[in-house]
């Protein structure tokens, strides 16, 4: 089978589209056919060197999330068949025409978690939720507890994760303020923003104030600045910072960064706010797997508008 893996760090010259043998699942693994796989920042920060500061080992198979159908269960599996729509995340190996996914649990590190597919989608609007999905649930919802009637300040809310985390605060019954450039403003609010701030004509934090909640995907400087719009109290969540317990002390705020774990449970929770129309994919971009490296630049250039998505089979 077909495979993009790297056997080096470095820019996007170290992705190789290479032949590999295709996995046999085990007792409790799907192997899923992928038809379409979501790409995400942490794919190409894993490739330019993130992936050593985790300690994994080369070479390493890229792709974190995938849409595709069952083509062998493991003897121990009852609930899925050869056949089956399903989408879900995978700690690696994404970027194949095959990918093993484990049924229940996330003990091994190789494999993750999956769900019937939504019936309302098609496999290239699939592939862009599990993952953007499931970390802004678990940010917003697990660690910052957001409920509703609260306020929450999204700092990139027309990207990947920022588009479906709207939706879901949304859901939930919070007050909403998404954070993007001025060209997204009719996007945002499309989603369901309830104000809008564009961070290239003002400075947010004078603007915004008294936020239960922030969600943060940028880092660095707008991470920091993020702090003086909470209300006392309040909860910094961060997908790309390591945020720092003095300074939340210092603003009597909590600060906590998410990583995201499969969970089916929770991606099952979502799959019916799609089905309900609740909550819909917004795919800016679709490549063939062979252009892999034209979607990493792409998403590191930082100025797509919803999610980029790599058509592996049709």
């Amino acid at each position: 089978m077909k495979a993009i893996v790297i056997n080096a760090y470095g820019n996007d010259d170290v992705l190789d589209y290479v032949d590999v043998e295709r996995p046999e699942p085990k007792a409790d693994e799907v192997l899923v056919k992928v038809h379409v796989a979501g790409v995400n920042p942490v794919d190409w920060k894993i490739r330019d060197g993130l992936g050593e500061r985790l300690g994994l080992k080369l070479p390493i198979f890229l792709g974190g999330e995938i849409a595709g159908t069952v083509e062998k269960v493991g003897v121990d599996v009852r609930d899925f068949k050869a056949g089956d729509a399903v989408y879900g995340t995978v700690t690696s190996g994404g970027y194949a025409e095959y990918a093993i996914l484990q049924r229940r649990g996330y003990a091994n590190a190789k494999v993750g978690e999956m769900v019937t597919k939504p019936q309302s989608l098609d496999f290239e609007n699939a592939a862009a939720i599990p993952l953007g999905a499931l970390t802004a649930w678990q940010a917003m919802f697990d660690l910052a507890n957001l409920s509703s009637g609260q306020r929450l300040l999204i700092t990139a809310a027309s990207g990947g994760v920022g588009s479906l985390a709207i939706q879901l605060a949304k859901a939930k019954g919070a007050f909403v303020i998404g954070m993007a450039s001025g060209r997204n403003e009719a996007f945002v609010r499309d989603l369901g923003a309830d104000e809008f701030v564009n961070y290239t004509k003002q400075h947010f934090e004078e603007v915004v104030k008294d936020m239960d909640v922030v969600f943060d995907t940028v880092g660095g400087d707008t991470f920091e600045r993020a702090f003086h719009t909470l209300k006392k109290g309040g909860f910094l969540v961060t997908a790309v910072q390591f945020p720092s317990e003095e300074k939340a002390q210092e603003f009597g705020v909590n600060a906590a960064r998410v990583y995201c774990k499969p969970n089916a449970e929770q991606l099952a929770a979502i799959s019916k706010l799609v089905d309900e129309g609740r909550l819909k994919a917004h795919v800016s971009t679709v490549l063939p797997l062979t252009e892999v490296k034209k979607a990493h630049q792409l998403s590191e250039s930082g100025r797509t508008r919803g999610k980029i998505v790599l058509q592996v089979a049709t």
